[in-house]
């Protein structure tokens, strides 16, 4: 069960960063040009969070 709780929050991470990027962008006004070096901070940022979450909340290892 564990497995479907990472898998299902990997997925809404993706979409959750790349909105993210996406305003952080209509906020400057301008693509950026290392736009995936930010969506990386950013979904490597919330995905430690978000695993630890999950791995506290299901009393993993």
């Amino acid at each position: 069960m564990e497995l479907l709780y990472f898998t299902v929050a990997a997925i809404a991470l993706y979409f959750v960063s790349d909105w993210i990027v996406d305003r952080i962008e209509h906020v400057a006004g301008r693509r950026f040009e290392h736009r995936t070096l930010l969506f990386f901070a950013i979904i490597f940022a919330l995905g430690m969070v978000f695993f630890w979450l999950i791995r506290m909340l299901t009393d993993g290892p």
